[in-house]
Parts: C-alpha cells; sequence; structure tokens
C-alpha cells in the first residue's frame, strides 16, 4: 500500500497500553481497558480531518464562536471484536449512525461467512469508518468495504490495532483508494492465519471466551 494510505498512529499512552494488549498474562479486565485507550486514541487520529462549522454561542461572561462537526459519519464494526472499538466510540461520538457486518472465520481456510448486515443510509459524503481490531488476511475488511461501496459510501476509513502486511497488501490492491489506521505493523501471518507477534485471538481475550 503506498505509504500516504497507511498512517501509523504513535503516541507513548498508545504504545503502554498496545504493550499491555500483546501480553498473554494479561487478564480480561485489562485488557478491556487498554483495548479502550488504543481505540480511542486510533479514533481520534482517524477523525482529525473532519470537517466543522462555526456558530456563535454565548459562554457564562461573553459571547464566543463555537464549532459543530458538519461531517456526517457512519460506523460499521465487524462483528464481534470491532464491538470494542465501538465501545469506545460511543464515548466521544455518541450521535454517529452504526451499521453492523458480522463476518465468521472458518479456522481451517480463514476464509470469513457473512451471517448478519444492518446498515444505515449511507451518502457518498459520509466519512465511514470500519473498525475491527486485527486486519491479518484483509478477508473480513475487503468483504465489509465491497458491502459499503456497494450502498454508496466512498469516503472509507478502515481503523485497526494491529495489521499484517499480507492483509494490508490485500487492501491496497482491492481497494487502492482507502485509508488504514493502525497501532502497528507486525511482522507476518502465521500458518493458522494469527498476526505474529500479534496478540492472540482479540475476541476471546476481550469478551474471556474460548
Amino acid at each position: 500500500m503506498t505509504r500516504q494510505h497507511i498512517h501509523i498512529v504513535r503516541h507513548p499512552l498508545l504504545g503502554s497500553s498496545l504493550t499491555v494488549l500483546r501480553q498473554k498474562n494479561t487478564g480480561t479486565e485489562d485488557f478491556r481497558k487498554h483495548a479502550g485507550i488504543v481505540s480511542k486514541i486510533l479514533l481520534v487520529e482517524a477523525l482529525k480531518n473532519l470537517r466543522v462549522s462555526r456558530y456563535r454561542i454565548e459562554t457564562p461572561l461573553s459571547a464566543a464562536i463555537g464549532v459543530k462537526l458538519k461531517d456526517d459519519v457512519v460506523v460499521v464494526p465487524v462483528l464481534r471484536a470491532g464491538l470494542a472499538m465501538l465501545f469506545a466510540i460511543n464515548d466521544f461520538l455518541p450521535q454517529v449512525g452504526v451499521g453492523f457486518v458480522g463476518l465468521e472465520r472458518d479456522e481451517q481456510t480463514a476464509i470469513a461467512r457473512e451471517y448478519y448486515r444492518k446498515l444505515p443510509r449511507l451518502f457518498k459524503t459520509s466519512t465511514v469508518l470500519v473498525l475491527d481490531p486485527m486486519l491479518a488476511t484483509g478477508g473480513s475488511f475487503d468483504d465489509t468495504i465491497t458491502i459499503l461501496k456497494g450502498k454508496g459510501a466512498s469516503k472509507l476509513l478502515l481503523v485497526c490495532i494491529v495489521a499484517a502486511p499480507e492483509g494490508l497488501e490485500r487492501i491496497r490492491r482491492k481497494h487502492p483508494g482507502v485509508t488504514v489506521y493502525t497501532a502497528a505493523i507486525d511482522s507476518h501471518l502465521n500458518d493458522r492465519k494469527f498476526i505474529v507477534p500479534g496478540l492472540g485471538d482479540f475476541g476471546d481475550r476481550y469478551f474471556g471466551t474460548v
């Protein structure tokens, strides 16, 4: 992927929390807490170019000029791990439209199967964030982007916590105009299509399942 379409977000708090996520002995409570920290930093960075409009307000002391968001924002978490990042954005952007795409990966083939889809109305002017903590093979992101483009979305941002080169290459090849925000690009995928060094199965660790 051309460098201008990949943003590796750097921040001391992000780096510290990502380290906690990577450690295999991190418990569910701490994993959820630090997943939220990483997600919020990534999402704030991804949304830094949103347009605003200015308007007059009254403070307790005087008149002032404030701003409000002008762009329509839609968030699409890829179920189920993407829900962790949805929880994070709700803390500071609770009014966004939310759509869902449910994709389940076959552990033998690593191919994702769609089992659920519910989307709000999308416009070409909408900023659509696709959320999935792990960009491994890129299959889930690829399928989700294709669905969203079919519904009229054109400004798409992918936000993930960790990405593999193989997945990034797939997105570059299939969807060259899409921008990716991530905290790290790791080494490779293993024979089970898990990211190495990665942080394991994000969904299982976040939700406390096996």
